[in-house]
C-alpha cells in the first residue's frame, strides 16, 4: 500500500507542474469500420431512441469529435476488421475532411493487424532485402499520400506504424529470425530507425503540413517507453503516442506516470493517447488487470472509466489528444464485426448511444472544460489509490486519499 501511495503522490506532484492549455485538443476515435456498418444499414439510436441517420456528423456535433483516425493496410486479408485498403481509406478520409474534422491516418505497413505481437511484413514485400524494403516503405507511403492529396483526403496527422514497440516489418510469421527490437539490445534498431526515416521523409514530402506520429504501447513501463523513444531520436517526427487499455496497462495513475516521464524526457514532443477503451458487456478472463470492482463491464462502467480518465489527463500540458478505439462498434441486431470486441460506445442490448461517449468532449478544452477546471481550483479534489477522482460532495468512505496538499486517511 505504501509503495502505491508513494507512486501516486509522485505522479500528482508532477502534474502540479503543468499548466492547463487554452487551445482545443484532439478528441475523437478510430472509426475505421464505419463504412462497413453503414453498408449493413446497422441501426444506431440516440439517448431518446431516435435513429441516428448519419453517425459521422453525430459524433462531431453531439459528442464533440474533432478528429477521426483510420487504419490502412497494404493488401488487407479481409479477416474481421482488416478491410481498409487505399480506396476504402481515401473515400472515408474525404468524408472526414468534408465534415470539417481532422483526419489521422494510421499506416499499419502490414496486410493484417500490426500490434506488439504482430508486425509481419506484407506478403508482396517478403522477398525484398533490407535496403529494398526501406525504399519500398518510402515509395508506398508517398504513393498512398499522393492519392489522398489528389482526392481531397489529405491527412492532418500521420502514424508511421501502429504500436511499434518492438519494431516493425519483422519478416514472415514462420521466420525464426524475425527482426524484432528489444530494449537492452542493439539488434535490429538501426534497421528500424532507417525504415521510420524513410516513412517520415515520404510524409514530409507529400504532406508537409501534417504532424507525424510514432505510436507505441509500453504504457505500463515508463522506463521502457523512454528508452524506445530515445533510440528513435534520429527519426523526424512530432508526436509521441501511446495506447492505453486498463486491462493490459494497469490503472490510470500508471498512464499518467508514463506520460509524465515522456513529457519530462522529451519536452519538445507533443503527447497523444491514440487508443483507449473499456468493456461494455463482459471482461476477458485473460486480462492482466481486473478493474471490474471499480468499472463494471457495462455502459455505466464505461462512463465512469472515461470520466476518471478525462479528469486525470486534463492537467497534462503537452497531451494534445485523446482518441477512443472503435466507438462505432454496435452488435445490436447485426453481424458486421465478429467476435464482438465489446468496447463500442453503443449499448449492445439496445443500440442506444452510451452516456460514456459524451465524457470525451470535456477533454477538448474549448467548451465544457474551462468551467470544470475553474470549479476544481476553488475546492479540494481527493483521489483514491487507483488515480480516480472521488466525489467530494458526499462523505468520503474509509480509505487513503491523495490531494495536491498531501494525503488523507479516513478511518
Amino acid at each position: 500500500m505504501k509503495r502505491y501511495l508513494g507512486l501516486f503522490c509522485a505522479v500528482m506532484s508532477s502534474l502540479a507542474m503543468f499548466s492547463q492549455p487554452t487551445t482545443a485538443r484532439l478528441v475523437g476515435g478510430d472509426l475505421s469500420m464505419l463504412p462497413k456498418y453503414e453498408q449493413a444499414d446497422v441501426c444506431y439510436y440516440d439517448s431518446d431512441g431516435n435513429r441516428i441517420v448519419d453517425l459521422l456528423p453525430y459524433f462531431k456535433n453531439e459528442a464533440g469529435f474533432n478528429t477521426v483516425r483510420v487504419r490502412l493496410f497494404v493488401n488487407p486479408t479481409g479477416e474481421t476488421g482488416v478491410v481498409q485498403d487505399i480506396d476504402y481509406v481515401v473515400s472515408l478520409g474525404k468524408r472526414i475532411k468534408q465534415a470539417g474534422m481532422n483526419f489521422l491516418l494510421d499506416f499499419h505497413y502490414s496486410d493484417t493487424w500490426a500490434d506488439p505481437s504482430s508486425q509481419w511484413t506484407p506478403s508482396a514485400w517478403l522477398s525484398l532485402s533490407d535496403d529494398a524494403l526501406v525504399e519500398m516503405v518510402g515509395e508506398y507511403t508517398r504513393n498512398a499520400l499522393a492519392k489522398m492529396n489528389e482526392q481531397s483526403a489529405t491527412p492532418d496527422y500521420i502514424q508511421i506504424g501502429n504500436e511499434i514497440s518492438f519494431g516493425m516489418l519483422w519478416g514472415a510469421p514462420d521466420d525464426p529470425t524475425a527482426k524484432k527490437c528489444f530494449v537492452g539490445s542493439d539488434d535490429n534498431w538501426p534497421r528500424f530507425v532507417t525504415l521510420l526515416q524513410s516513412a517520415s521523409a515520404a510524409c514530409r514530402k507529400e504532406c508537409p503540413n501534417a504532424k507525424i506520429i510514432i505510436h507505441t504501447e509500453r504504457t505500463a513501463d515508463p522506463s521502457t517507453s523512454v528508452e524506445i523513444y530515445s533510440r528513435l531520436s534520429l527519426v523526424d517526427y512530432d508526436i509521441i503516442a501511446l495506447s492505453y487499455y486498463p486491462e493490459w496497462h494497469n490503472n490510470i495513475a500508471q498512464l499518467v506516470e508514463t506520460l509524465t516521464a515522456l513529457r519530462n524526457e522529451f519536452p519538445s514532443k507533443d503527447l497523444l493517447v491514440a487508443e483507449t477503451g473499456y468493456y461494455n458487456n463482459w471482461y476477458p478472463e485473460t486480462a492482466a488487470y481486473d478493474f471490474t470492482d471499480i468499472y463494471p463491464a457495462s455502459p455505466a462502467g464505461q462512463k465512469r472509466f472515461l470520466s476518471d480518465l478525462v479528469d486525470a489527463l486534463l492537467p497534462i500540458e503537452n497531451l494534445i489528444g485523446l482518441l477512443y478505439w472503435f466507438p462505432e462498434e454496435n452488435p445490436y441486431g447485426n453481424h458486421v464485426y465478429e467476435p464482438w470486441y465489446n468496447h463500442g460506445l453503443f449499448d449492445p442490448a439496445t443500440g442506444k448511444v452510451s452516456d460514456a461517449l459524451f465524457e470525451l468532449k470535456r477533454f477538448a478544452g474549448d467548451g465544457g472544460v474551462e468551467p470544470v477546471i475553474a470549479n476544481r481550483q476553488e475546492q479540494t479534489v481527493y483521489y483514491d489509490l487507483q488515480g480516480r477522482a472521488v466525489d467530494i460532495n458526499g462523505k468520503l468512505p474509509r480509505g487513503v486519499y491523495v490531494t495536491k496538499g498531501g494525503k488523507k486517511l479516513v478511518r
